[in-house]
């Protein structure tokens, strides 16, 4: 394909290639060509351009097809615009004269047809350069549409509107001669021209005057034409053509002079006065209505009215929202007008006046809901509520007339109820989606919406009463807030007006739909309104019977009402349930002997009332299982049975009442029928098994029913087909924006779509998606939709035999009917039969043996060569379910060749389609197509259907079936690949564009492909990269196709190609066009692209780009906005707003749920990735949004975040108010410590004080909803616990409104909201109570720093200064504002904490609930309460711990006025009154029960925290426990509670287990810290008082205290020693692998090389060896034996591998902790306790060892191990055991060798620290210790010293090795004996002396020699004075030391004259501090 790359065909390649392989090659060229031209300069193309010229033309014979015809003319016409314009004559003849040819054979056409596009395609892009040859070409064209057939009228029309768009108003002379060949084309039979003559007129209406002057009446009456008959593509076409046409009629300009006497300009009023003529009287016109109209005999076919409705969208969406907003009034009462008594021909049957309401519907939805910004839609309900009130008024005056007769039959009252219909279900709409925002519309008193909407519930149509029910439903949806007042005024009506049947249908719809409301409203309803809802319906059931003239009313309002009583769930109806079930039991007879009874003595009326009950109490049940799964246990399913048999024997009754008593009873046994199927469908089948034969008797009896003509194929079978068959149907069945109205053209003309009026019951149940409205069936259709369900159920559950006998019967009924009777029977049993394999499936069922697969087989085959395709997808679903339930090869086998054959001889296209999907089908359930041999007869006999080019049905279906193979076959099929990628090409090149339907089938075949070859695409192979080209040419035709859902298989092919193959897909040519698309006359959002597939296709594709490479995709839009041509101009400037705000515009209009969800998540993704990037730019966007309605970089921004955080927050709308508060928490978290940079000392968030303040005033507010409220307390206790604030004055703002919500709270319950369900003010009260937790918690800890921070002061410096004295009283001031209110918020917290325990507690201990509640929640509503104390409870218990802490638990009661223990705020007497209040406790009972209910909520939290608990939880949970025991209290609970220590250990060890977190670690090891410290107290406690009391015994006989007692066992499980162990083990395992024995494989480790732990780390293994060294002090002596190796081991295997040298003999933290266990260990009591002594010499004797053996080699290698922290261990060992252990001869000269072997060091660091060591333990007061080291050392010490006279110092390392060996020195001198002292002060004297320098060379010395001399000097001075005879004696015996040494000294006084004496002479009027500042460079 590279060569067809160049400016001129490759002919030589060209010619080589096949017949196919040409026609792709030129397609290519062609592609290249037109992307080439234009970016070719001037003179290369003139150069070329005959020869090019040439080719394309001579390619005009060559039949080309629709795609290459298309591009040879965009070439040509780009050559001539480019290039020179003087030879396009010679082709617009030679193309005029291929037209006029009499060559009229298949063959040649499609050489004409290539002659009309091209010239349409020069004369659009050369225009008037053409001159005056556009006449002659013109009325050539024109008069060949006359005898062209459907695909040359199409091309014609499309040509002609290419050629008027070229020539603008110069083909002025032609426009009549158009117009009148379009009109014949716009009412041809075939829709594809009928489109393009749209497009035609479309574009000649521009310039034609005429057509919307003059002509348009006649213009209107063509389009009313067009639309008779037509299809979806039709009516999209004309409609934008009819309404484009009547607002250019509206708002046309007077035109210029010439033309101004035949321009007509129209008025609104008669615009709309057309569009309504066509609505009611259809295309006979306004004079040519017949006297079939007039006499209302005929009416207008349902496509010319929704034709209509569309074109009134079109026709306001042109004319723009600000046109809507000013005309609304008008139009309003237009439209309605349509419905109103004015025509009562066009509501004349109940079919027809829910299909007018539709069309009503839709018109106002698409253009207020699409048009409008929020307060035009506030202003047209407001509109709207006006219209109510004046239909209000007209009925008002009718009702008021007495007599009831000719009241109830009115005109004005039944025709005024389809407006109000209209009116109501627009209402609701609008508010819905205005949601909170609509509250000042409700509360604006002089509109009264809500006044008006039930003033019309007592409207005497059902219709109306329903409507205004679901209003209020919409209402109660938008503002939660609404639905508790509207319950009380519904049902206080209801109450009271229960004598007029009207009240009580209206108001009990109204609580209905209410209810139905409260799933959709978080904050629900109070639990009390299910409590007067279920009074009020039993009280209207017991009174039924009491007023017959309202006995039916009644009876339906009572189960309407538990019916939607249900729908709240478990929760509430657990309550209610036993009265249920009584209503229930008693609305059946007990016996079928009561019901035969009852039969003989009713009458038809009696009749209706029961029938009406008994469908009630079924629909009532049907709810409760559909909403109460949870509550349905065998109890209540065995208490829902009785009535059961009795509800199936009266339903076999009901014909033969129905003969009876007549067609009175028709309606209810249809209700009733449908009801119980609905039941049954839902309850388990093994319930009612016994009765299976009489209910499947009267199935059968449904589905061959003969009064029953409604063929309802379009909602029985589509749920029973398969998605991606339903395909196969084009628009028919799929999702468009005009479903609402287009459904109603699906049905037969005798029947309507769905409405509310057909099942009141549908008022609580939730609208399909894309409804506003639920829309159930007519009560014969439900009825069979409900028989179909259940006959799959039961049918999956009977015998086989007996399913043979139904399906024989079932056949046979098929066969005795005939015609139109016999398609509906057929319908409804395959559609049975259907739903019964679909079940049969699901629960793995088997069909059964061979006899009864036959019938089954018969009736499947039979529906596969039915006339209706959609029976025809069903039957190839149910054969495929079939292959699937029997599951044997053969059979399969079988059935495929059944339809081989089929196809083989068959020539009907019925058959030939539904064979070819039932081979496509049939592999689909079973895993995939595993057999090759089938495999080829499928694709071979599929190929050769889709090339039958006689019949576009057969090729559709076949290709689709090839689509379906493909993707079964999966690997399978890579042999057939490169063939039928072929052939889905070729075909795509040469099927007419008019059968879009094969082209889509193309494409899914196309995608099936690239799916197969999926990664494989990214070859470099040829065979791939051929492969790959031929992909995206077949993408590239379909892109091309006019038809929308070709152009979405397009995108979808080329967005799979692009997740497989990145590199190879053209992103910015892609990206183009999707934004083309997606933007193009966005004006008319719904209708740019008329398919919401394809706008779906658009934004799924974008949604997958974004995700990879969204900046590039941001930029390829822009940069195609910038470069696009001229006649795109779309609404959004994409220049300035980018993609993002084109997209964010576009949620503003698009009303599709799935499309918004995917701009969402594009938006989402491109946030994400290129924020950082475009920050300001996103800002912005969002700013303009709301307008209109993270680094530290962000700071810059700062200012924009609040004030759009502020914006939302105080907005009317309650979910914005939630995000703009959510944003300011993140803003207060994120920046509350950045500082301000120009003002030091400030935080950057101090200057928006007011702006937080302003934004949460409003959240306060007594009208808030509660979860506003909530959220607001967040933000309050984050913005006062951030410390931006200091000044206690500002602080005090938002701290009022904490109290403002605590007041409340302590109000009780009598003050909380009705509003809400209670859960809610538990929300409330307990994010109240948390933000207090908070906030007390911040001024604690901040409390502790400063008063640790003021202890550092002190012992640095006595002052403190300034800024100091600030902090530390705003944090008492912080602490001060909390103290007023802790006394009431201690008990609130406890109370909480109680409520949570409980509600914590296992199901099994529900019975120990309190009745009533807790305090903050109550009984009912204990579930909807739980998530909100899960989502608090955590800091309140920290808060709480604190609390107690710091009373030490003791708390003054101001009431009593002593200090008690803390009596006052038991949490078990919060919710009990003074009088039931049980006798008080004791202050330690008291105690007792907190520290148990703090305890206990904090071991059952950590014992197991969820994968999901907040780590914020844990840690707040963890720092509770550690508070709580630093008070002593506590502690001796603990620690006296061997077990609960023990239990606390194991959770802890628990939770270190499962949380990698450092800091949870942490914390959790300062707990057991804490525990071993209870347990150390109550251990030192017991031995204390066992002392004084046995003071005068002997010590032996002392119990043991401690673990380990007299026998040293430690028992796992019940010894705390051994869990502080195993907990200890965990945490330095974890950290130091090499620890454990087994993993180094011996019982001593394996020393490797030692390593540095992180920061976390070192921190966990020294709090970890704190805890171990403590450990021997809750032991007895022989306890400490068993535990000590262990201890040891660990310790000094810690400090051997973290043993790492560090720069400047630093020890690591880990180091240096084991150093301290070790020491704490050495110095244990236990080390000299007379039990254990003996043990633990021996111990310390093995670790001293240890300790020795790591300097040797392992393995021959040397350890790298830091000598400093070795020696410092034998140090420790030296100075803290007792002498016994280290005065072993071995050991001591063990010891002395490693010393002697560091002197020996060449580091001075280590020689260094060996001296520190050595004179500590030169020191050690007992001198058999430090003796034997002096002894051994100190000679070398000596020798070093006199070694270093040679060798002075270089460096301040070797300087600080010298001074301390003189320390060392000067130390022995000290604590020798006398004899000895003498010699060693003439040792040491002359080495000082040696290092004394002259005056001569002081000056010229270095650092380090003349420091050495001065600390030598002031060693002389002090060592001559102390040994004065030594010293004179050595100075006498060397006179050249005496004098060096009387050098020394003069020279060091004369160098302290010369540093001083120039202090004082430079200027003293200058500090030290200025001169610094100065002198800084």
């Amino acid at each position: 394909m590279e060569l067809a790359h160049s400016l001129l065909l490759n002919e030589e390649a060209y010619n080589q290639l096949g017949e196919f392989q040409k026609a792709e090659f030129i397609f290519e060229w062609l592609r290249f060509l037109e992307k080439l031209l234009p970016v070719t300069s001037r003179a290369d193309v003139r150069e070329k351009q005959k020869k090019l010229a040439e080719q394309l033309i001579s390619l005009l014979n060559s039949s080309p097809g629709p795609p290459t015809r298309r591009l040879i003319a965009k070439n040509l016409a780009i050559l001539y615009s480019i290039g020179d314009a003087f030879s396009v004559y010679q082709t617009v003849d030679k193309c005029n004269e291929l037209i006029r040819s009499k060559d009229d054979s298949p063959s040649y056409l499609p050489t004409k047809l290539a002659a009309v596009v091209c010239l349409g395609y020069l004369y659009k892009k050369l225009g008037r350069i053409l001159g005056n040859s556009f006449t002659d070409t013109v009325g050539n064209v024109l008069k060949a549409v006359k005898n062209a057939e459907s695909q040359g009228r199409y091309e014609i029309m499309l040509s002609l509107q290419n050629i008027l768009n070229g020539l603008g108003a110069a083909a002025t002379p032609c426009h009549r001669d158009i117009y009148k060949a379009a009109r014949s084309c716009l009412t041809d039979r075939s829709m594809a021209v009928r489109c393009a003559a749209a497009k035609c007129l479309l574009e000649l209406q521009k310039e034609a005057v005429f057509m919307w002057s003059t002509d348009l009446d006649s213009v209107a009456t063509l389009c009313f034409k067009s639309f008779d008959g037509s299809n979806y593509d039709v009516r999209i076409a004309v409609s934008k053509l009819l309404g484009t046409v009547l607002a250019r009629a509206v708002t046309c300009k007077q035109a210029t002079a010439s033309t101004r006497q035949n321009v007509r300009k129209i008025s609104l009023d008669e615009a709309m006065e057309l569009l309504g003529t066509g609505f009611l009287r259809g295309s006979s016109g306004f004079l040519r209505a017949g006297g079939d109209i007039l006499k209302g005999i005929s009416s207008v076919s349902r496509d010319i009215r929704v034709g209509v409705t569309q074109a009134y969208v079109v026709f306001v969406s042109t004319l723009g929202g600000q046109w809507l907003e000013r005309n609304f009034s008008s139009l309003l009462s237009h439209i309605l007008d349509l419905v109103s008594q004015s025509h009562p021909k066009a509501i004349q049957t109940q079919m027809d006046a829910i299909c007018c309401r539709r069309c009503i519907s839709f018109i106002l939805r698409a253009t207020v809901g699409g048009l409008l910004g929020e307060k035009a839609q506030i202003a047209a309900a407001k509109e709207i509520c006006q219209a109510i009130w004046k239909l209000k008024k007209v009925v008002d005056v009718v009702m008021s007339d007495g007599n009831l007769e000719t009241r109830i039959g009115t005109t004005d009252v039944t025709a005024s109820q389809h407006v109000l219909v209209c009116v109501l279900h627009e209402l609701g709409s609008l508010v819905h989606g205005l949601s909170t925002t609509a509250a000042p519309l409700l509360q604006d008193s002089s509109t009264g919406v809500l006044d008006a909407v039930i003033s019309v519930i007592l409207h005497p149509s059902v219709s109306v009463r329903l409507a205004a029910a679901w209003c209020l439903r919409c209402i109660a949806v938008a503002l939660p807030s609404y639905v508790s007042p509207l319950l009380d005024r519904c049902i206080e009506r209801l109450s009271a007006l229960k004598s007029s049947p009207e009240a009580v249908t209206g108001y009990s719809f109204a609580v209905a739909a209410l209810l139905g409301a409260v799933k959709h409203c978080p904050l629900g309803i109070p639990h009390g309104k299910g409590k007067v809802i279920m009074t009020v319906a039993e009280d209207l059931l017991c009174s039924a019977s009491q007023n017959s003239r309202i006995s039916i009313q009644r009876t339906q309002a009572g189960w309407l009402l538990v019916a939607s009583l249900m729908t709240l769930g478990p929760a509430v109806v657990q309550h209610y349930l036993p009265r249920m079930l009584l209503l229930w039991k008693c609305v059946f007879p007990l016996s079928p002997k009561d019901l035969e009874t009852e039969r003989s003595r009713g009458d038809s009326f009696t009749w209706q009332v029961t029938l009406e009950g008994r469908a009630g109490a079924l629909c009532a049940i049907k709810t409760f299982v559909s909403y109460c799964g949870g509550l349905l246990t065998d109890e209540v399913v065995q208490r829902l049975l009785p009535p059961l048999p009795c509800a199936v024997d009266l339903l076999t009754r009901l014909p033969s009442m129905h003969k009876i008593y007549g067609n009175a009873l028709k309606i209810p046994a249809m209700t009733y029928r449908h009801r119980l199927y609905e039941l049954l469908a839902l309850l388990p089948p093994k319930t009612y098994e016994e009765r299976f034969c009489a209910i499947l008797k009267e199935l059968v009896a449904d589905f061959t029913a003969t009064d029953n003509q409604m063929a309802a194929s379009t909602f029985l079978l589509p749920p029973l087909c398969h998605q991606d068959d339903l395909l196969l149907l084009g628009p028919f069945l799929q999702e468009t924006d005009h479903r609402f109205i287009e459904e109603q053209l699906l049905l037969g003309s005798n029947i309507a779509g769905g409405s509310l009026e057909y099942d009141p019951y549908s008022i609580y149940e939730k609208a399909a998606e894309g409804d506003s409205v639920p829309k159930p069936l007519p009560p014969a259709l439900s009825v069979i939709s409900a028989a179909v369900r259940l006959f799959g159920v039961i049918f999956s559950h009977v015998p086989e035999s007996q399913r043979l006998q139904v399906l024989d019967k079932l056949l046979a009924s098929i066969k005795q009917t005939k015609g139109a009777r016999q398609q509906t029977v057929q319908l409804n049993i395959v559609s049975a039969f259907s739903s019964f394999l679909k079940h049969l499936a699901s629960c793995k069922g088997s069909l059964g043996p061979e006899e009864v697969r036959r019938p089954a087989l018969t009736l499947v085959m039979g529906a596969l060569e039915s006339n209706n395709p959609l029976l025809r997808c069903a039957a190839a679903e149910s054969l495929a379910r079939l292959a699937q339930v029997v599951a044997d090869s053969a059979f399969t086998a079988g059935l495929a060749q059944v339809s081989f054959d089929k196809l083989k001889s068959a020539r009907d296209v019925v058959s030939r389609t539904g064979h070819s999907l039932a081979l496509g089908s049939l592999y689909r359930y079973l895993g995939g197509i595993g057999s090759t041999q089938h495999l080829n007869a499928c694709v071979g006999i599929l190929y050769t259907l889709s090339q039958d080019n006689t019949s576009p049905d057969v090729q559709t279906w076949a290709l689709h079936s090839l689509s379906l193979i493909i993707d079964s076959a999966g690997p399978l099929y890579h042999v057939h690949v490169e063939p039928t990628l072929s052939l889905v090409v070729m075909l795509l090149l040469t099927v007419p564009p008019a059968y879009a339907e094969v082209h889509q089938s193309l494409g899914r075949c196309l995608n099936a492909l690239i799916t197969t070859l999926g990664p494989e695409l990214q070859g470099s192979k040829t065979a791939v990269s051929a492969l790959r080209t031929s992909c995206l040419l077949g993408c590239a035709v379909m892109q091309d196709n006019p038809d929308c859902l070709v152009q979405a298989q397009a995108i979808s092919c080329l967005q799979q190609l692009h997740m497989f193959a990145p590199r190879h897909v053209n992103l910015s040519s892609l990206v183009s066009c999707l934004c083309e698309i997606l933007l193009d006359n966005s004006v008319l959002v719904n209708l740019c692209s008329s398919y919401l597939l394809l706008r779906r296709a658009v934004l799924a594709c974008l949604r997958q780009l974004v995700q990879r490479e969204a900046a590039e995709v941001s930029e390829h839009a822009v940069t195609f906005v910038k470069d696009c041509r001229e006649d795109f101009t779309p609404e959004i400037n994409i220049r300035e707003v980018g993609l993002e705000g084109a997209l964010l515009s576009l949620l503003d209009k698009e009303l599709d749920q799935r499309l918004c969800q995917d701009i969402k998540e594009t938006l989402s993704h491109m946030l994400t990735s290129v924020a950082v990037e475009k920050l300001s730019f996103w800002l912005k966007l969002c700013k303009d949004v709301l307008a209109a309605s993270a680094d530290d970089f962000l700071v810059l921004h700062l200012a924009d975040l609040i004030r759009m955080a502020f914006m939302a927050a105080t907005d009317h709308s309650d979910q914005l108010r939630l995000s703009g508060l959510q944003t300011l928490l993140v803003v207060v978290r994120r920046f509350a410590s950045v500082p301000e940079p120009e003002f030091p000392g400030h935080v950057i968030l101090e200057q928006y004080q007011a702006n937080v303040g302003a934004a949460l005033r409003p959240a306060f507010a007594p009208e808030t909803p509660p979860d506003v409220t909530a959220k607001a307390c967040q933000v309050c206790s984050a913005w006062i616990a951030s410390g931006v604030v200091s000044d206690l004055n500002d602080l005090r703002r938002v701290h009022q409104l904490l109290i403002s919500s605590l007041t409340k709270v302590q109000a009780g319950k009598e003050a909380q909201s009705q509003l809400y369900n209670e859960s809610a003010s538990t929300m409330e009260i307990l994010a109240v109570l948390k933000a207090w937790a908070e906030v007390y918690i911040v001024a604690v800890e901040r409390e502790k720093k400063q008063s640790d921070a003021h202890k550092q002061t002190l012992t640095i410096t006595n002052s403190t200064d300034e800024s100091y004295r600030d902090l530390t009283s705003s944090a008492d001031g912080l602490l001060d504002l909390v103290q007023a209110d802790l006394g009431t918020l201690s008990k609130l917290w406890l109370a909480a904490l109680q409520d949570f325990a409980l509600l914590t507690l296992p199901s099994e201990y529900a019975s120990q609930l309190p009745v009533e509640g807790g305090a903050f929640y109550t009984a009912e509503t204990i579930e909807n309460a739980r998530p909100h104390y899960h989502n608090s409870w955590a800091l309140i218990l920290y808060a709480t711990a604190l609390w107690l802490t710091s009373t030490g638990f003791l708390v003054v009661d101001p009431d009593e006025g002593v200090t008690n223990l803390s009596r006052p705020v038991t949490p078990t007497t919060m919710c009990q009154d003074s009088s039931s209040r049980a006798a008080v406790k004791s202050p330690e009972d008291v105690n007792t029960d907190i520290f148990h209910l703090i305890l206990g909520i904090s071991v059952e939290f950590l014992c197991s925290p969820r994968s999901d608990a907040a780590m914020e939880n844990i840690t707040a949970c963890l720092h509770a426990l550690q508070a709580f025991l630093d008070v002593p209290w506590p502690r001796s609970k603990i620690g006296g509670d061997q077990e609960l220590g023990v239990e606390l250990l194991n959770v802890l060890h628990r939770l270190i287990l499962t949380r990698e977190s450092p800091d949870i670690q942490l914390a959790t090891l300062e707990v057991v810290r804490q525990i071993l410290f209870a347990a150390q107290e109550h251990v030192r406690e017991k031995r204390r008082s066992a002392e004084v009391d046995d003071g005068a015994a002997e010590k032996e006989t002392l119990p043991e205290f401690g673990e380990g007692k007299d026998t040293g066992g430690l028992v796992p499980g019940k010894s705390l020693v051994f869990a502080t162990l195993e907990l200890c083990v965990c945490i330095l395992v974890r950290q130091l692998p090499q620890l454990n024995p087994k993993v180094t494989g011996s019982p001593a480790v394996k020393a490797g090389k030692p390593q540095l732990l992180s920061e976390s780390g070192s921190r966990l293994v020294s709090a970890a060896l704190v805890i171990l060294s403590d450990i021997p002090s809750v032991c007895s002596p022989e306890g400490s034996v068993s535990v000590l190796p262990t201890i040891l081991y660990l310790i000094i295997g810690v400090l051997r591998e973290t043993a790492v040298k560090l720069p400047d003999g630093q020890l690591p933290l880990t180091a240096a902790a084991s150093l301290q266990a070790l020491k704490g260990i050495l110095s244990s009591p236990m080390a000299r306790a007379e039990k254990s002594r003996t043990a633990w010499t021996e111990l310390l004797r093995s670790a001293l060892v240890t300790v020795l053996d790591c300097w040797d080699p392992v393995d021959g290698a040397q350890q790298e191990l830091d000598e400093v922290n070795l020696l410092t261990a034998i140090t420790v060992f030296i100075l803290s055991t007792s002498p016994e252990v280290i005065t072993i001869e071995c050991l001591q000269k063990r010891c002395i060798e490693k010393f002697k072997i560091a002197l020996d060091s060449k580091d001075p660091v280590v020689q260094l620290k060996c001296y520190q060591l050595l004179l500590s333990i030169f020191q050690y007061p007992n001198r058999a210790v430090s003796y034997p080291y002096i002894h051994s050392l100190a000679p070398s010490i000596m020798r070093k010293l006199q070694e270093t006279e040679k060798t002075k110092p270089e460096n301040s390392a070797e300087l600080q090795v010298i001074q301390e060996g003189i320390k060392v020195v000067a130390a022995l001198i000290a604590i020798a004996e006398e004899e000895h002292r003498a010699y060693l002060v003439a040792c040491l004297l002359p080495l000082l002396i040696s290092f004394l320098l002259d005056e001569n060379s002081l000056g010229s010395a270095t650092n380090s020699a003349r420091n050495l001399h001065e600390f030598a000097l002031q060693n002389v001075m002090q060592i001559g004075p102390q040994y004065s005879s030594v010293f004179k004696k050595v100075m006498a015996s060397s006179p050249t030391m005496k004098a060096r040494l009387e050098s020394a000294v003069k020279g060091n006084q004369e160098s302290i004259k010369v540093k001083t004496t120039p202090k004082h002479a430079k200027n003293p009027g200058k500090s030290s501090s200025i001169q610094l500042k100065t002198n800084f460079l």
